[in-house]
């Protein structure tokens, strides 16, 4: 057996486990298009129909309603990373942003998201900001803490003695956080970024929610729900969820790209 058959059979190993759970289910439960959960060749069906069966400017194209949330979770994990890469590095280099502002990011985690977007939305729309912004920042909102939490770890990863080598070299602070502490952070970074880049989806379905948005994958999962349309909302969570997978893996790419471009071997 070669290595990567050994990887991938765990894998599809777990894969067939639960597809059987998930038939099991489905044959409990009835089955048919509106059955609580669906097979999932009915679900694979309706994605296909989804994806397929519409042109892409249709409101009943999935891909439509997939780039609508895709977009708004761009624009929130871009945010996430602006504000959590620049609020580590304010907390690595001054000690009293990290007595105070590390509980109260940590705090901001404990506050659920769906309690927080519906107030975002009024009071921003009271201020006559709608669109693609208060979404964004309930995104970010979820988004921002692995960012942050990652790159502060990433920061201080160098040990005393490499920091004790620049010093011996009279690196200045920039050369320290240029040279050492910033390449140091990037097998950090992009972990959390992978993280970051499903809570970003997540955030902009979320989001969709409450502001009784006509697209997006969040406003066919709402729809779906009204007129009892159970495949639509378990394909509307399967493109999703292939959204999630699409911004992990993009984000791989990103990093193998930073490997290659200094030299090692992604």
């Amino acid at each position: 057996m070669t290595d990567r058959a050994r990887t991938a059979a765990p894998v599809l190993t777990v894969l067939a486990a639960l597809a059987a759970l998930w038939y099991l289910a489905a044959f409990l439960t009835g089955g048919g298009p509106r059955a609580i959960v669906p097979a999932p060749h009915e679900v694979a069906f309706a994605v296909a129909q989804g994806v397929f069966g519409a042109p892409v400017t249709s409101p009943h194209s999935l891909i439509y309603h997939a780039a609508v949330t895709a977009a708004t979770a761009l624009a929130g994990f871009a945010l996430a990373c602006v504000v959590g890469i620049l609020l580590a590095v304010a907390i690595v280099h001054q000690r009293v942003l990290d007595q105070s502002l590390m509980p109260w990011i940590v705090a901001s985690q404990t506050v659920p998201v769906l309690a927080i977007a519906p107030m975002v939305v009024v009071v921003l729309g009271n201020a006559g900001i709608t669109g693609l912004l208060p979404k964004a920042l309930i995104a970010a909102w979820l988004s921002f803490f692995p960012i942050a939490t990652g790159m502060v770890a990433g920061l201080r990863a160098p040990d005393s003695l490499q920091l004790d080598v620049m010093r011996t070299y009279s690196a200045s602070g920039w050369d320290v956080f240029a040279k050492l502490r910033w390449p140091a952070s990037m097998s950090y970074l992009f972990v959390s970024l992978k993280i970051a880049a499903t809570l970003a989806v997540v955030g902009a379905i979320v989001a969709e929610l409450p502001t009784g948005a006509q697209a997006g994958l969040g406003a066919r999962l709402l729809a779906g729900s009204y007129y009892g349309q159970t495949l639509q909302i378990w394909a509307a969570l399967c493109m999703a969820a292939l959204l999630s997978l699409a911004a992990i893996g993009a984000t791989d790419l990103a990093q193998r790209a930073l490997i290659r471009s200094r030299g090692g071997r992604a």
